[in-house]
């Protein structure tokens, strides 16, 4: 049994950067980590970089899911997806044991920005011309109670990965620990 956070906030709050730097430490640990991309499930699952919003159900319960499969597996699962909706990590939450939810908070303004930059390759005027539009998401529901809430418009972007790094480590020894006849962690 491993664990799995779920990197949630709107488009441009900086997930996948989180999600990069966070897998990269890992790698220093005793664990196999996978992290599982939305664009990547959407690609695969609908062919095509967005999803109409049938399918999106679809997409993200499935990424709850597969998160789940991982975890029972052994393997630690980052998920970076912006789930709008609260019942799709909700979800993930039901299904996994050792799970945290890191919400991600970021002016929309500089959201806007990064995704503009991102997706339209701002400087890079070939780049420009066949890049995908940036991710909208204009009925996005944050988190009510997520195991951490960081602010990522401030210069400090260390610090919100060590955050992070720290909750893998707390959901690390909780899933590491030993279970009792009647199914509980021992601490």
């Amino acid at each position: 049994m491993s664990w799995a956070i779920w990197i949630t906030g709107r488009p441009g709050s900086g997930k996948t950067t989180v999600a990069v730097h966070v897998a990269e430490a890992v790698q220093a640990w005793p664990v196999t980590l996978k992290v599982l991309d939305l664009a990547d499930a959407r690609r695969a699952l609908v062919g095509r970089g967005w999803a109409a919003p049938a399918e999106e159900e679809t997409v993200h319960r499935t990424l709850a899911y597969t998160a789940k499969l991982l975890t029972d597996a052994g393997v630690a699962v980052v998920v970076d997806a912006t789930a709008a909706r609260r019942a799709w990590r909700d979800a993930a939450r039901e299904w996994i044991e050792h799970f945290a939810e890191v919400q991600l908070v970021c002016p929309p303004e500089v959201c806007f920005e990064r995704e503009q930059a991102a997706r339209w390759r701002l400087g890079d005027a070939r780049a420009a011309a066949v890049a995908a539009a940036p991710d909208i998401v204009l009925d996005y529901e944050e988190s009510l109670h997520p195991e951490l809430r960081l602010h990522t418009h401030a210069p400090d972007f260390r610090s919100t990965v060590e955050d992070v790094l720290l909750l893998a480590r707390r959901l690390h020894h909780a899933a590491a620990a030993p279970v009792t006849p009647a199914g509980r962690n021992v601490p």
